[in-house]
């Protein structure tokens, strides 16, 4: 797969128009529910459910030009459907990524923010950061060397292989056959950007 400097790929998400970037953020959406899921599913915490019929709601304004949603009501549902604040473990943090990427996605609904393809990219890469360092980092690592483990990563080559099919698909042209592609792209089998499935 072709492969881009981050800078590179940062002017590619400017140049997007309105639609691709929501279509963008709408497939790192998909491949971070998982983590919500399994959250849920372990806790009894939140409402996966819940959380997809929001995202579906995206994905239908994207497929069908005259959908009226009152994206501001959805905000409110999905506010309701964060982890408890005092929850601080790490599959909590995790299903907190998940609602503000969706958040940023439904903020850029309802009107202009073109930094939110960018920071919906890097809730995704950070929470492999994350999974990369508390499942494979060493102590007496220094700055450089955990730097290099986590660039070298499966995961993290992935994240980057992911962002990057899922730009390129954003760039074209998004009739209703590139959405589904686009869609079954995000969902990745029901694996997210952890490697992680509620079948796993």
């Amino acid at each position: 797969m072709q492969q881009t400097s981050p800078g590179g790929f940062k002017a590619r998400l400017r140049q997007l128009g309105r639609r691709q970037q929501w279509a963008f953020m709408a497939a790192l959406c998909e491949r971070l529910m998982p983590n919500y899921a399994l959250y849920a599913q372990m806790t009894g915490q939140g409402d996966s459910a819940a959380l997809r019929v929001v995202l579906d709601l995206v994905w239908e304004v994207l497929t069908v030009r005259d959908a009226r949603i009152d994206f501001a009501r959805q905000a409110e549902k999905l506010a309701e459907l964060e982890p408890p604040g005092d929850d601080d473990s790490f599959g909590a943090r995790r299903a907190v990524e998940t609602v503000v990427a969706l958040s940023t996605l439904l903020d850029a609904l309802q009107g202009e923010l073109p930094g939110a393809p960018l920071e919906v990219s890097r809730l995704s890469t950070s929470g492999v950061q994350a999974y990369v360092e508390m499942t494979e980092g060493a102590e007496e690592d220094d700055t450089e060397q955990a730097a290099a483990r986590l660039n070298a990563h499966p995961l993290m080559d992935d994240e980057r292989d992911f962002q990057e099919a899922a730009l390129e698909a954003a760039e074209g042209e998004l009739d209703r056959e590139a959405l589904k592609a686009l869609r079954r792209l995000g969902r990745n089998d029901g694996v997210s950007n952890l490697g992680l499935s509620l079948e796993s």
